[in-house]
Protein backbone atom coordinates (compact mmCIF):
# COMPACT_ATOMS: atom_id res chain seq x y z
CA UNK A 1 0.00 0.00 0.00
CA UNK A 2 0.97 3.11 -0.88
CA UNK A 3 1.91 6.37 1.45
CA UNK A 4 -0.12 8.78 -0.07
CA UNK A 5 -0.82 12.84 1.13
CA UNK A 6 -4.09 13.91 0.38
CA UNK A 7 -4.19 17.53 -0.24
CA UNK A 8 -6.27 20.48 -1.22
CA UNK A 9 -9.40 19.48 0.56
CA UNK A 10 -12.31 22.00 0.21
CA UNK A 11 -14.08 20.95 3.53
CA UNK A 12 -13.85 17.38 5.02
CA UNK A 13 -16.10 15.43 7.34
CA UNK A 14 -13.93 13.70 9.81
CA UNK A 15 -17.09 12.32 12.28
CA UNK A 16 -15.09 12.08 14.83
CA UNK A 17 -16.81 13.44 17.39
CA UNK A 18 -19.55 11.07 16.53
CA UNK A 19 -17.53 8.49 16.58
CA UNK A 20 -16.11 9.91 20.27
CA UNK A 21 -19.93 9.89 21.41
CA UNK A 22 -20.04 6.34 20.16
CA UNK A 23 -22.92 7.25 17.62
CA UNK A 24 -25.02 8.29 20.10
CA UNK A 25 -27.64 11.82 20.09
CA UNK A 26 -25.97 13.05 16.53
CA UNK A 27 -25.76 16.66 15.89
CA UNK A 28 -24.26 18.39 13.24
CA UNK A 29 -21.22 20.00 15.37
CA UNK A 30 -20.92 16.24 15.60
CA UNK A 31 -19.70 15.65 11.85
CA UNK A 32 -16.50 16.76 12.78
CA UNK A 33 -16.33 19.61 9.61
CA UNK A 34 -13.43 21.54 8.59
CA UNK A 35 -11.81 23.92 5.42
CA UNK A 36 -9.00 23.30 3.66
CA UNK A 37 -7.62 20.31 5.07
CA UNK A 38 -4.83 17.40 4.16
CA UNK A 39 -4.37 14.30 5.57
CA UNK A 40 -1.20 11.51 5.12
CA UNK A 41 -1.72 8.04 5.31
CA UNK A 42 1.21 5.16 5.26
CA UNK A 43 0.26 1.43 4.46
CA UNK A 44 -3.42 2.24 4.42
CA UNK A 45 -3.58 3.78 7.96
CA UNK A 46 -3.83 7.60 8.84
CA UNK A 47 -1.12 9.08 10.30
CA UNK A 48 -1.88 12.77 10.40
CA UNK A 49 -4.96 14.95 9.18
CA UNK A 50 -5.15 18.86 9.85
CA UNK A 51 -5.07 22.51 7.84
CA UNK A 52 -3.54 22.46 4.18
CA UNK A 53 -1.13 25.18 5.58
CA UNK A 54 0.05 22.96 7.92
CA UNK A 55 1.31 20.50 5.92
CA UNK A 56 3.96 19.33 7.89
CA UNK A 57 7.57 20.03 5.76
CA UNK A 58 9.08 16.78 5.95
CA UNK A 59 5.97 15.52 4.00
CA UNK A 60 5.67 18.17 1.26
CA UNK A 61 9.32 17.57 0.40
CA UNK A 62 9.33 13.92 0.31
CA UNK A 63 9.24 12.45 -3.42
CA UNK A 64 8.43 8.94 -2.50
CA UNK A 65 4.91 10.22 -1.00
CA UNK A 66 2.88 10.17 -3.54
CA UNK A 67 0.46 13.59 -3.36
CA UNK A 68 -3.31 13.14 -4.42
CA UNK A 69 -5.16 16.56 -5.31
CA UNK A 70 -8.72 16.41 -4.09
CA UNK A 71 -8.83 19.90 -6.06
CA UNK A 72 -10.93 21.63 -3.71
CA UNK A 73 -13.59 18.39 -3.50
CA UNK A 74 -15.01 17.12 -0.10
CA UNK A 75 -14.22 14.21 1.70
CA UNK A 76 -16.34 12.08 3.83
CA UNK A 77 -15.39 8.73 5.53
CA UNK A 78 -16.40 5.50 2.69
CA UNK A 79 -20.09 4.38 3.87
CA UNK A 80 -20.24 0.95 5.59
CA UNK A 81 -22.50 -1.38 4.54
CA UNK A 82 -23.65 -3.65 7.13
CA UNK A 83 -26.87 -5.98 6.49
CA UNK A 84 -26.98 -7.33 2.77
CA UNK A 85 -27.78 -10.38 1.11
CA UNK A 86 -25.86 -10.25 -1.80
CA UNK A 87 -24.93 -13.61 -2.89
CA UNK A 88 -27.89 -15.28 -4.40
CA UNK A 89 -29.23 -16.59 -7.95
CA UNK A 90 -32.65 -16.07 -9.45
CA UNK A 91 -34.63 -13.43 -8.69
CA UNK A 92 -38.46 -13.43 -7.39
CA UNK A 93 -40.38 -10.77 -9.31
CA UNK A 94 -43.65 -12.69 -9.20
CA UNK A 95 -43.68 -12.67 -5.10
CA UNK A 96 -43.20 -8.35 -5.46
CA UNK A 97 -46.54 -8.85 -7.68
CA UNK A 98 -48.16 -11.24 -4.92
CA UNK A 99 -47.35 -8.92 -2.68
CA UNK A 100 -49.00 -6.21 -4.21
CA UNK A 101 -51.81 -7.97 -4.67
CA UNK A 102 -52.61 -8.98 -0.85
CA UNK A 103 -50.88 -11.95 -0.13
CA UNK A 104 -48.78 -11.88 2.86
CA UNK A 105 -44.84 -12.86 3.33
CA UNK A 106 -45.81 -15.89 5.66
CA UNK A 107 -48.29 -16.89 3.05
CA UNK A 108 -45.64 -17.20 0.12
CA UNK A 109 -43.42 -18.78 2.24
CA UNK A 110 -45.69 -21.38 3.12
CA UNK A 111 -46.43 -21.83 -0.77
CA UNK A 112 -42.94 -22.74 -1.30
CA UNK A 113 -41.40 -19.32 -2.16
CA UNK A 114 -39.85 -16.71 -0.30
CA UNK A 115 -36.02 -17.96 1.11
CA UNK A 116 -36.81 -21.48 0.20
CA UNK A 117 -37.46 -20.49 -3.57
CA UNK A 118 -33.78 -18.68 -3.60
CA UNK A 119 -32.52 -21.18 -2.03
CA UNK A 120 -33.32 -23.68 -4.89
CA UNK A 121 -31.83 -21.17 -6.81
CA UNK A 122 -28.73 -20.53 -5.40
CA UNK A 123 -28.19 -24.65 -4.88
CA UNK A 124 -28.00 -25.14 -8.41
CA UNK A 125 -25.71 -22.28 -9.80
CA UNK A 126 -22.22 -22.98 -9.78
CA UNK A 127 -19.63 -21.36 -7.29
CA UNK A 128 -17.92 -19.58 -10.16
CA UNK A 129 -21.23 -18.55 -11.97
CA UNK A 130 -21.88 -17.47 -8.50
CA UNK A 131 -18.87 -15.52 -8.02
CA UNK A 132 -19.92 -13.56 -11.57
CA UNK A 133 -22.99 -12.73 -10.38
CA UNK A 134 -21.79 -11.62 -6.66
CA UNK A 135 -19.25 -9.11 -8.02
CA UNK A 136 -21.16 -7.34 -10.29
CA UNK A 137 -23.55 -6.50 -7.32
CA UNK A 138 -20.34 -5.43 -4.91
CA UNK A 139 -19.01 -3.15 -7.62
CA UNK A 140 -22.41 -1.52 -7.36
CA UNK A 141 -22.24 -0.95 -3.82
CA UNK A 142 -18.39 0.96 -4.73
CA UNK A 143 -19.73 3.01 -6.93
CA UNK A 144 -22.19 4.38 -4.30
CA UNK A 145 -18.98 5.04 -1.72
CA UNK A 146 -19.29 1.43 0.08
CA UNK A 147 -15.51 0.81 1.53
CA UNK A 148 -16.75 -1.97 4.13
CA UNK A 149 -19.64 -4.40 3.07
CA UNK A 150 -21.15 -7.05 4.99
CA UNK A 151 -22.67 -9.60 3.30
CA UNK A 152 -24.96 -12.60 4.70
CA UNK A 153 -25.06 -16.80 3.51
CA UNK A 154 -28.11 -17.80 3.86
CA UNK A 155 -29.84 -19.04 0.67
CA UNK A 156 -28.46 -22.44 0.55
CA UNK A 157 -29.59 -23.94 4.24
CA UNK A 158 -27.23 -27.29 3.74
CA UNK A 159 -23.32 -27.48 4.53
CA UNK A 160 -22.29 -27.87 1.17
CA UNK A 161 -23.77 -25.03 -0.45
CA UNK A 162 -23.80 -22.27 2.30
CA UNK A 163 -19.68 -23.31 2.27
CA UNK A 164 -20.00 -22.49 -0.98
CA UNK A 165 -21.58 -18.86 -0.48
CA UNK A 166 -19.10 -18.77 2.26
CA UNK A 167 -16.33 -19.47 -0.11
CA UNK A 168 -17.92 -17.14 -2.97
CA UNK A 169 -17.85 -13.89 -0.35
CA UNK A 170 -14.24 -14.81 0.37
CA UNK A 171 -13.02 -14.17 -2.81
CA UNK A 172 -15.20 -11.13 -3.79
CA UNK A 173 -12.60 -7.92 -4.70
CA UNK A 174 -12.79 -4.11 -3.96
CA UNK A 175 -14.28 -3.52 -0.62
CA UNK A 176 -13.33 -4.78 2.76
CA UNK A 177 -15.81 -7.79 2.86
CA UNK A 178 -17.44 -9.06 6.14
CA UNK A 179 -18.50 -13.07 5.89
CA UNK A 180 -22.27 -13.55 8.31
CA UNK A 181 -23.02 -16.77 8.20
CA UNK A 182 -27.13 -16.51 7.78
CA UNK A 183 -27.62 -20.73 8.13
CA UNK A 184 -30.81 -20.18 10.01
CA UNK A 185 -32.71 -17.91 7.55
CA UNK A 186 -35.44 -20.80 7.47
CA UNK A 187 -36.23 -24.52 7.86
CA UNK A 188 -35.12 -26.16 4.27
CA UNK A 189 -37.50 -28.91 3.46
CA UNK A 190 -34.82 -31.93 4.67
CA UNK A 191 -35.77 -31.01 8.34
CA UNK A 192 -39.17 -31.71 10.15
CA UNK A 193 -38.99 -29.24 12.51
CA UNK A 194 -36.79 -25.83 13.06
CA UNK A 195 -35.34 -27.51 16.69
CA UNK A 196 -34.07 -30.24 14.41
CA UNK A 197 -32.20 -27.79 11.78
CA UNK A 198 -30.74 -25.74 14.93
CA UNK A 199 -29.28 -28.72 16.22
CA UNK A 200 -28.05 -29.53 12.97
CA UNK A 201 -26.52 -25.73 12.59
CA UNK A 202 -25.33 -26.06 15.79
CA UNK A 203 -23.25 -29.73 15.76
CA UNK A 204 -22.54 -30.19 12.65
CA UNK A 205 -22.11 -26.76 9.90
CA UNK A 206 -21.05 -24.24 12.88
CA UNK A 207 -17.99 -26.16 13.90
CA UNK A 208 -16.96 -26.48 10.14
CA UNK A 209 -17.56 -22.66 9.25
CA UNK A 210 -15.40 -21.73 12.16
CA UNK A 211 -12.90 -24.47 11.60
CA UNK A 212 -12.73 -23.19 7.98
CA UNK A 213 -12.55 -19.53 9.08
CA UNK A 214 -15.51 -18.03 6.77
CA UNK A 215 -17.23 -16.15 8.78
CA UNK A 216 -16.78 -14.79 12.31
CA UNK A 217 -20.32 -13.96 13.36
CA UNK A 218 -23.50 -15.80 13.26
CA UNK A 219 -27.33 -14.31 12.63
CA UNK A 220 -30.61 -15.66 13.11
CA UNK A 221 -34.16 -14.51 11.87
CA UNK A 222 -36.33 -14.51 14.94
CA UNK A 223 -39.82 -14.67 13.51
CA UNK A 224 -43.34 -16.26 14.03
CA UNK A 225 -43.05 -19.17 11.66
CA UNK A 226 -39.36 -19.37 11.51
CA UNK A 227 -37.39 -19.30 14.68
CA UNK A 228 -38.76 -18.58 17.83
CA UNK A 229 -37.22 -16.79 20.89
CA UNK A 230 -36.43 -19.23 23.37
CA UNK A 231 -34.93 -21.75 20.36
CA UNK A 232 -33.19 -19.13 18.89
CA UNK A 233 -31.46 -17.90 22.50
CA UNK A 234 -30.41 -21.33 22.87
CA UNK A 235 -28.70 -21.64 19.39
CA UNK A 236 -26.99 -17.99 19.84
CA UNK A 237 -25.59 -18.99 23.04
CA UNK A 238 -23.78 -21.95 21.38
CA UNK A 239 -22.56 -19.62 18.40
CA UNK A 240 -21.32 -17.23 20.77
CA UNK A 241 -19.78 -20.68 22.87
CA UNK A 242 -17.25 -21.21 19.62
CA UNK A 243 -16.41 -17.97 19.35
CA UNK A 244 -18.51 -16.21 17.05
CA UNK A 245 -19.93 -12.90 17.01
CA UNK A 246 -24.07 -12.74 17.01
CA UNK A 247 -26.44 -10.57 15.41
CA UNK A 248 -30.58 -11.02 14.74
CA UNK A 249 -32.73 -10.41 12.44
CA UNK A 250 -35.03 -8.99 15.31
CA UNK A 251 -39.06 -7.80 15.29
CA UNK A 252 -39.76 -7.32 12.13
CA UNK A 253 -42.93 -8.66 11.01
CA UNK A 254 -44.02 -9.33 14.48
CA UNK A 255 -42.90 -8.51 17.73
CA UNK A 256 -41.22 -11.69 18.48
CA UNK A 257 -38.14 -11.45 21.20
CA UNK A 258 -35.93 -10.50 18.85
CA UNK A 259 -34.75 -7.09 20.57
CA UNK A 260 -34.35 -8.93 24.09
CA UNK A 261 -32.39 -11.80 22.71
CA UNK A 262 -30.42 -8.62 21.67
CA UNK A 263 -30.12 -6.98 24.77
CA UNK A 264 -29.81 -10.40 27.09
CA UNK A 265 -27.26 -12.09 24.63
CA UNK A 266 -24.76 -9.00 24.41
CA UNK A 267 -25.26 -9.00 20.59
CA UNK A 268 -23.13 -6.46 18.29
CA UNK A 269 -26.75 -5.70 16.11
CA UNK A 270 -30.45 -5.93 15.80
CA UNK A 271 -32.35 -5.34 12.86
CA UNK A 272 -35.18 -4.25 11.55
CA UNK A 273 -37.10 -3.95 15.22
CA UNK A 274 -40.20 -2.34 13.34
CA UNK A 275 -42.63 -3.81 16.01
CA UNK A 276 -40.71 -2.88 19.32
CA UNK A 277 -42.23 -0.71 22.01
CA UNK A 278 -41.03 1.73 24.76
CA UNK A 279 -40.15 -0.96 26.87
CA UNK A 280 -38.26 -2.70 24.28
CA UNK A 281 -36.78 0.88 23.19
CA UNK A 282 -35.63 1.68 26.16
CA UNK A 283 -33.63 -1.68 26.54
CA UNK A 284 -31.53 -1.36 23.44
CA UNK A 285 -30.75 2.40 24.31
CA UNK A 286 -29.03 1.62 27.79
CA UNK A 287 -27.38 -1.58 25.88
CA UNK A 288 -24.20 -1.05 23.82
CA UNK A 289 -26.59 -3.27 21.04
CA UNK A 290 -26.49 -1.23 17.38
CA UNK A 291 -29.84 -0.88 15.67
CA UNK A 292 -29.66 -1.25 12.63
CA UNK A 293 -32.72 0.21 10.22
CA UNK A 294 -33.27 -0.77 6.88
CA UNK A 295 -36.56 0.94 5.25
CA UNK A 296 -36.26 0.51 1.75
CA UNK A 297 -37.29 -3.43 3.06
CA UNK A 298 -39.83 -1.39 4.82
CA UNK A 299 -41.33 0.04 1.61
CA UNK A 300 -41.28 -3.11 -0.63
CA UNK A 301 -43.19 -4.50 2.34
CA UNK A 302 -45.40 -1.71 2.76
CA UNK A 303 -44.69 -1.61 6.29
CA UNK A 304 -44.85 0.77 9.03
CA UNK A 305 -41.17 2.06 9.04
CA UNK A 306 -39.17 1.54 12.56
CA UNK A 307 -39.19 3.85 15.61
CA UNK A 308 -36.22 5.66 14.66
CA UNK A 309 -36.54 9.02 16.52
CA UNK A 310 -37.88 7.31 19.90
CA UNK A 311 -34.52 5.07 19.44
CA UNK A 312 -32.61 7.94 18.89
CA UNK A 313 -34.04 10.08 21.55
CA UNK A 314 -33.86 7.38 24.01
CA UNK A 315 -29.65 7.50 23.36
CA UNK A 316 -29.83 3.96 21.41
CA UNK A 317 -26.96 3.85 18.87
CA UNK A 318 -28.66 3.68 14.87
CA UNK A 319 -26.99 2.60 11.99
CA UNK A 320 -28.85 2.03 8.53
CA UNK A 321 -28.00 -0.42 5.39
CA UNK A 322 -30.22 -1.53 2.44
CA UNK A 323 -30.89 -5.15 3.60
CA UNK A 324 -30.23 -5.52 -0.15
CA UNK A 325 -31.69 -8.88 -1.04
CA UNK A 326 -34.08 -11.01 -4.13
CA UNK A 327 -37.14 -10.98 -2.42
CA UNK A 328 -38.14 -8.38 -0.01
CA UNK A 329 -35.52 -5.81 -0.93
CA UNK A 330 -34.05 -5.84 -4.18
CA UNK A 331 -32.61 -2.60 -4.42
CA UNK A 332 -28.88 -1.73 -3.97
CA UNK A 333 -29.84 2.02 -3.69
CA UNK A 334 -28.06 4.03 -0.56
CA UNK A 335 -29.71 7.14 -1.21
CA UNK A 336 -33.34 5.63 -1.21
CA UNK A 337 -32.45 4.21 2.05
CA UNK A 338 -30.84 7.46 3.23
CA UNK A 339 -34.35 9.21 1.62
CA UNK A 340 -36.47 7.02 3.38
CA UNK A 341 -34.88 7.53 6.84
CA UNK A 342 -35.12 11.24 6.47
CA UNK A 343 -38.44 11.43 5.32
CA UNK A 344 -40.48 8.30 6.91
CA UNK A 345 -38.42 8.11 9.81
CA UNK A 346 -37.40 11.97 10.52
CA UNK A 347 -34.01 11.36 10.55
CA UNK A 348 -31.85 14.59 10.41
CA UNK A 349 -29.13 14.20 7.74
CA UNK A 350 -26.29 14.52 10.07
CA UNK A 351 -27.84 11.58 11.85
CA UNK A 352 -28.17 9.35 9.16
CA UNK A 353 -24.57 10.11 7.53
CA UNK A 354 -23.58 8.71 11.25
CA UNK A 355 -26.01 6.07 10.66
CA UNK A 356 -24.06 5.30 7.58
CA UNK A 357 -20.67 5.51 8.73
CA UNK A 358 -19.92 5.33 12.62
CA UNK A 359 -23.28 3.61 13.86
CA UNK A 360 -22.64 1.17 10.98
CA UNK A 361 -18.92 0.44 12.15
CA UNK A 362 -20.19 -0.42 15.59
CA UNK A 363 -22.37 -2.76 13.87
CA UNK A 364 -19.83 -4.81 12.40
CA UNK A 365 -17.28 -4.31 15.53
CA UNK A 366 -14.73 -2.20 13.85
CA UNK A 367 -15.27 1.02 14.95
CA UNK A 368 -11.74 0.96 16.10
CA UNK A 369 -10.96 0.77 12.08
CA UNK A 370 -13.30 2.47 9.84
CA UNK A 371 -16.67 4.66 10.37
CA UNK A 372 -14.22 8.09 10.93
CA UNK A 373 -11.33 9.67 10.07
CA UNK A 374 -8.95 9.70 12.75
CA UNK A 375 -5.21 8.84 13.12
CA UNK A 376 -4.70 5.57 13.53
CA UNK A 377 -7.87 4.40 11.34
CA UNK A 378 -7.86 3.08 7.89
CA UNK A 379 -7.82 5.51 5.35
CA UNK A 380 -11.20 4.51 3.63
CA UNK A 381 -12.71 8.07 2.34
CA UNK A 382 -14.81 9.18 -0.26
CA UNK A 383 -14.23 12.06 -2.22
CA UNK A 384 -17.52 14.52 -3.87
CA UNK A 385 -17.92 17.32 -6.35
CA UNK A 386 -20.68 18.05 -3.73
CA UNK A 387 -21.54 20.03 -0.83
CA UNK A 388 -21.97 16.92 1.71
CA UNK A 389 -25.93 18.54 2.46
CA UNK A 390 -26.39 16.92 -0.83
CA UNK A 391 -26.31 13.45 0.37
CA UNK A 392 -28.86 11.57 0.56
CA UNK A 393 -30.77 13.95 -1.12
CA UNK A 394 -31.70 12.49 -4.79
CA UNK A 395 -32.55 8.64 -5.10
CA UNK A 396 -30.67 6.52 -7.50
CA UNK A 397 -27.73 9.89 -7.64
CA UNK A 398 -23.98 8.68 -7.79
CA UNK A 399 -22.74 11.06 -4.80
CA UNK A 400 -19.19 9.84 -4.81
CA UNK A 401 -16.30 10.72 -7.74
CA UNK A 402 -13.60 8.75 -6.33
CA UNK A 403 -13.50 6.34 -3.74
CA UNK A 404 -10.41 5.05 -1.66
CA UNK A 405 -9.95 2.24 0.49
CA UNK A 406 -6.96 2.04 2.67
CA UNK A 407 -5.74 5.02 0.63
CA UNK A 408 -5.76 3.29 -2.56
CA UNK A 409 -7.98 3.94 -5.23
CA UNK A 410 -11.25 1.75 -5.75
CA UNK A 411 -13.30 3.75 -8.25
Amino acid sequence: MANILVTNISEILTLAPANKKEGRHIAEKDLGIAANQAMYAVNGRIEWLGPHKKIPKVLAKNKKIKEVSMKGQTVLPGFVECHTHLVFAGHRAEEFELRNQGMSYQEISKRGGGILSTMKKTREISERALLAKSQSRVDEFVSQGVTTLEIKSGYSLDLKNEIKMLKVISKLQGPRVIATFLGAHAKPPEFKTHTEYLRYLQDVVLPQIKKRKLASRVDIFVEKGFFEAEQSRQYLKAAKDLGFEVVVHADQLTLSGGADLCTDLGALSGDHLLQIGDREINKLARSNVTCVLLPAADLYMKCAYPPARKLIEAGARVALATDFNPGTCPTQDLPLVGLLARLEMRMTLPEVIAAYTVGASYALNMSQEIGSLEVGKNADFMCTNSSWQEAFYSAGSKFPTSIYKNGQLLR
